[in-house]
């Protein structure tokens, strides 16, 4: 076994240089020392080698996170993403496979800083094909320093991304189109109406928030019968499965408890909220 490793954790990060400087300073691991703690992870469940392999790799995340700058978002925020994404890798991680973690986590880091990018960018969704995606993500280098395409340009990027060649000047004009803001700033005149002043909320019509209201206790009644109306085992894995906010069980997990298949639990399941259904529907 390999010796104990010594992590260093600040007790405070003011800023995202010192964040930085403090995942910089965590020491880097060796072959057989990623080797071993990733023997620890997967045989014994260690946690601490889990955080020790996270840790090792942080600095990984802030380099590829650096790349994504350019899309307006802030770099702590990227790191965050990135860090999730680490995480996933560290679980999912196979010592068996004869690969070191750095090359298996950094599909999960970019992947996770590209889903975040997509959703944040723009209020406008885009890119909502896997070629798309393809595009956003690389026609910023493609392009060079030139902000214009010309015609033979976007012609190129198109046939190497496999692309519409449209669709490469579309997303080039939406690179170069700005958000406009909804509501007026702080320094903004206060004779200036901003869009959002135009637009109607129809959700806060009196009559429509009482009938909001009522609806959600109408269900909120409905719910709490149907599931008094399953016997025990029934109504545990339905609540277990679908009304818990974090780590709902998976068919196996139930299964090993109850002593029972997966797709047994996947009947019963099934059975109850047909049953559910059914009562709910009745009340309305």
């Amino acid at each position: 076994m390999t010796q104990e490793l010594a992590f260093p954790v600040p007790n405070s990060l003011g800023n995202i240089d010192q964040y930085v400087q403090a995942v910089n300073r965590y020491p880097m691991l060796t072959d057989a020392q990623e080797l071993d703690l990733a023997w620890r992870l997967k045989r014994d469940n260690d946690l601490d080698a889990a955080r020790q392999l996270v840790l090792s790799h942080l600095r990984l995340v802030v380099s590829v996170a650096r790349n994504y700058l350019g899309y307006g978002l802030a770099h702590a925020d990227l790191i965050q993403e990135g860090n999730i994404g680490l995480m996933k890798a560290v679980k999912r991680f196979d010592p068996e496979r004869g690969v070191r973690l750095v090359s298996f986590a950094i599909h999960w880091i970019k992947a996770e800083i590209h889903e975040y990018i997509l959703k944040n960018w723009r209020l406008v969704k885009i890119a909502t094909t896997k070629a798309q995606r393809k595009l956003f993500f690389n026609l910023r280098s493609m392009r060079g320093e030139s902000a214009h395409l010309t015609q033979e340009d976007a012609q190129g990027i198109a046939q190497k991304l496999g692309v519409k060649t449209e669709e490469v000047f579309e997303m080039q004009m939406r690179f170069a189109g700005g958000d406009v803001a909804l509501e007026t700033g702080p320094d903004d005149d206060e004779e200036r109406v901003a869009p959002i002043a135009w637009l109607a909320d129809e959700a806060a019509e009196p009559s429509e928030v009482l009938e909001t209201l009522e609806l959600e206790r109408v269900y909120d009644t409905g719910l709490k019968s149907a599931l008094a109306s399953l016997d025990d085992r029934s109504r545990a894995i339905v609540q277990r499965r679908w009304l818990v906010e974090d780590n709902p069980a998976t068919l196996h997990e139930l299964a090993a408890e109850y002593g029972v298949s997966a797709e047994r639990i996947r009947q019963i399941e099934s059975k109850a909220m047909q049953k559910m259904r059914g009562l709910l529907h009745a009340d309305r």
